[in-house]
């Protein structure tokens, strides 16, 4: 039986997705997402389970974020020169399920008959292999292929939103049940190692769909409404230089960098909290359970706000949202009702940023068509890479930073006085923060009003070429 003919969206522009195209696409999101929410617990695992020092891991993990940022560009470089005719963003997504996989459980693996110099050199080795480059190797195409998928903003959009409903599917489950489930399990390194083999096999799994329905191509492209996808690769300094000059893309930068910071606080931080102002680990899992209400809810109104207000305003009023949910936790930091309650419109808060990030990110490259008749697009997407790694690796890192400075000390009976205000300062002040860093930059983003008059530009050079 035939399917029926897709229609256009509002700007115009032919409609090539179907749900199941949007559900298999989101598999690719949920096992990344399952990549960076195990790695975003390794702090607490280290310190509390292998018994590292919190300072030394805090370093590693800055180290490994640092020069996995610069795998980034260079995955990136490698993907835009694929040469034309050849797929350059799905195949990646087939070579690197098998090696996920399997370093996703060698993470967990830590000798523990070595020294505690030669675990940090196996935790510094897994972590770098998985995150900067098993998982670049994924996330960089697999950015990219919004991009090419489709012309439409408005499937971008619905893109954007399955993605990081899959996404957080992947970080709530192993908010919500790691830390349950492993204590359930023993406690022990072996129960950590048992969660992984699960999560490993799902990521397997997913990643493998992802690549079967993915594609390439849009019909859009031949009718002239979008550059066609081989155009010809641009030396990689003279790229780098060109995004530098796109304000907008340097703006997604930053927004990259600062929301990433906060993903990273949030996957290390809430154990931290629920242990020691709580008196109770296991209270992370509640939380986290609670924090679907808001995350449902989030997801189920990023569409309509988008529709009503446009990308840039939802961002504001969510942004806001966050900033004065972190200012109401100050009044009581201790209660764990208020604070899960506030926590709920800080959850809420976070969800249209991972949800239209990458529609800004599509803007950008857009922009880059019409200011430098080239899209570069898995330059522009490896470099938006760069400082979204520096900041998971900033927010993982500065929960071990902190930890360090207050000496905290895991076996200790009640928390001290340094320690509790470390678990405040990564936990409510450096979020506050950053939702006002970029309440200030969704400001200065304005872009989306100026896309129509940009995309007409651009189809009258195509059609005077």
């Amino acid at each position: 039986m035939a399917k029926k003919p897709l229609g256009k969206d509002k700007d115009g522009i032919q409609k090539v997705m179907r749900a199941g195209d949007y559900f298999g696409d989101a598999l690719g999101q949920f096992s990344l997402n399952a990549i960076s929410g195990l790695v975003g617990q390794l702090t607490y695992f280290y310190t509390d389970k292998v018994g590292l020092a919190a300072g030394a891991v805090g370093t590693a993990f800055l180290i490994v974020k640092i020069l996995d940022a610069f795998t980034d560009l260079i995955m990136g470089n490698i993907v835009d020169h694929t040469p034309a005719g050849k797929e350059r963003y799905r195949p990646w997504l087939l070579r690197m399920a098998v090696p996920a996989a399997v370093m996703i459980v060698l993470l967990f693996t830590v000798p523990t008959s070595i020294s505690s110099t030669a675990q940090l050199v196996y935790m510094f080795v897994t972590n770098f292999l998985l995150t900067a480059v098993i998982y670049t190797a994924i996330c960089i195409p697999y950015g990219s292929l919004m991009v090419v998928r489709t012309a439409s903003q408005q499937e971008r959009g619905y893109m954007g939103t399955w993605r990081a409903g899959a996404g957080y599917v992947a970080g709530m489950i192993i908010a919500v049940a790691i830390i349950p489930i492993t204590n359930m399990l023993g406690g022990d390194q072996m129960a950590w190692i048992k969660f992984s083999v699960v999560l490993a096999v799902l990521t397997l799994i997913f990643l493998l769909i992802c690549y079967k329905t993915g594609r390439e191509t849009n019909p859009a492209e031949e009718a002239g409404t979008v550059p066609p996808d081989a155009e010809e690769a641009i030396p990689f300094f003279k790229a780098i230089v060109n995004l530098f000059h796109n304000r907008y893309w340097v703006i997604v930068l930053v927004l990259g960098l600062a929301a990433n910071i906060t993903y990273g606080l949030a996957n290390s931080a809430g154990t931290y909290y629920a242990k020691w102002i709580y008196g109770n680990d296991n209270l992370v899992g509640i939380q986290g359970a609670v924090g679907l209400i808001p995350t449902v809810l989030g997801f189920a109104l990023v569409g309509p706000l988008t529709k009503f207000l446009g990308v840039t305003k939802t961002l504001r009023v969510s942004f806001f949202i966050g900033m004065a949910a972190n200012v109401l936790r100050l009044i009581n930091p201790y209660d764990f009702v208020y604070n899960t309650v506030l926590g709920c419109f800080s959850s809420f808060a976070n969800i249209p940023m991972m949800c239209l990030l990458g529609v800004l990110t599509a803007m950008a490259i857009d922009y880059n068509e019409y200011k430098f008749s080239n899209r570069m697009l898995a330059t522009s997407q490896s470099a938006s890479g760069f400082g979204s790694k520096v900041g998971s690796g900033l927010g993982t890192s500065m929960v071990a930073w902190c930890l360090a400075i207050a000496a905290y000390n895991p076996d200790a009976a009640t928390a001290s006085p340094a320690t509790v205000q470390a678990i405040f300062t990564f936990n409510i002040y450096v979020p506050l923060a950053l939702f006002a860093l970029m309440f200030v930059l969704s400001i200065l983003f304005d872009l989306e009003k100026r896309l129509p008059a940009i995309h007409e530009e651009i189809a009258k050079r195509k059609s005077a070429r």
